[in-house]
């Protein structure tokens, strides 16, 4: 879920602003969960997050080194980070423009802390040198409409995932607002062939339901749903159905799954819902085939008065907007609550654990199944 309304964006690292309680914080001294550490010999991937500063100022690209610590204290490798703009905006390439500059800002000033991924070596070589990765990817193809030469621009900018519909229906298809389910354009399967050409990886998350029913049979290569969640156990607009999931799979993609209010109907998930929607996946798609993508920023979101006042201003303007799904709203916090805290990850795989996962199932789930995938995608 993104901020946006036209041509105006609501930073992540914005709605993230506000003091966090000490104690979520698992410092290196509980770094260590079970008796291999496995965790931190791990590739941990979100596969559908953010990179944010909620302690330093505005307009600063440098990450304070509180917000530096308590990144490295998560034990996440890599996030995937949104270029925008999503939505039928009046200007798009120009607001790409815009917010691409802002990521290389960002990553200009941390060279010492991010670096950028091009290929899956890179999120390798990021663990190794104690770095975090940062892979950029959009979530709409409003930038690029018919000019389908963009997509190479894109690549040369960084862009290395794209995303083929937000909410709304664009030149492609419909997103997953649109009553119609009209599926996918002429121009949507011409976009594909032309992201496939260019090695880039193509995301379905946002979609119609027959949007990324028929964009995953016309996939030639593997893709990912970054970010969603189970239809069959909450029947949400923004949740994918058990044979779209299994296409996704069969062609050797991942289906990632978020830390939002979509995994109830009630927008009041719980850690045991986010479970059953990891393990749902899991058995339908299986275990090669499933990840998280928490479309959160990898901090934990503040939820005091003054990041309340934040979330009502940001749900109005999406509503607005036209792009907020149901369950959106002024009092909702797009989090998991039993899961908002610096050492979530870790908690959510000790829970796993406790349920019977395999180290070696959780190590696919964490990362190695996106890392796979971004490997046969990109090289590396």
């Amino acid at each position: 879920m993104d901020q946006v309304e036209g041509r105006m964006r609501v930073d992540r690292r914005t709605m993230m602003m506000g003091a966090v309680a000490a104690a979520a914080f698992a410092g290196p001294a509980r770094a260590k969960r079970g008796a291999d550490g496995w965790y931190d010999r791990a590739i941990v991937i979100d596969a559908l997050g953010g990179v944010g500063d909620p302690y330093g100022p505005d307009g600063v690209s440098r990450l304070s080194d509180r917000a530096w610590s308590e990144t490295q204290g998560t034990g996440v490798t890599m996030v995937r980070d949104t270029v925008f703009p999503v939505g039928n905006v009046p200007d798009p390439w120009g607001d790409y423009l815009k917010s691409i500059e802002s990521s290389k800002n960002l990553l200009a000033a941390n060279p010492d802390r991010l670096l950028l991924v091009r290929s899956a070596g890179d999120i390798l070589k990021a663990k190794r040198e104690g770095k975090f990765a940062v892979l950029i990817g959009t979530q709409d193809t409003c930038m690029v409409g018919p000019a389908l030469d963009r997509l190479a621009q894109l690549k040369k900018d960084g862009v290395m995932t794209v995303q083929l519909t937000y909410n709304n229906r664009n030149l492609c298809g419909d997103g997953s607002l649109e009553p119609d389910n009209a599926g996918l354009s002429k121009l949507g399967r011409a976009t594909i062939e032309r992201i496939e050409a260019e090695k880039l990886l193509l995301d379905l998350s946002h979609g119609g339901a027959r949007t990324m029913a028929e964009a995953a049979r016309h996939a030639k290569r593997p893709l990912v749903i970054s970010h969603t969640g189970a239809r069959a156990l909450s029947d949400h607009p923004r949740n994918t159905a058990d044979e779209t999931i299994r296409a996704v799979a069969e062609k050797g993609g991942v289906v990632g799954v978020y830390f939002m209010p979509f995994l109830t109907l009630d927008s009041q998930p719980k850690g045991s819902d986010l479970i059953a929607h990891i393990e749902h996946i899991a058995n339908v798609a299986g275990e090669d085939h499933v990840g998280i993508g928490t479309d959160n920023g990898v901090l934990p979101q503040a939820t005091d008065e003054a990041a309340r006042r934040r979330n009502r201003e940001w749900a109005l303007q999406r509503i607005k907007a036209g792009i907020a799904a149901p369950g959106e709203g002024p009092e909702v916090f797009p989090i998991v609550a039993d899961y908002n805290s610096v050492d979530r990850y870790r908690r959510l795989a000790t829970a796993l654990a406790g349920r019977g996962w395999s180290v070696a199932r959780l190590e696919k789930l964490f990362g190695g199944n996106f890392l796979r995938v971004y490997r046969e995608a990109w090289g590396g």
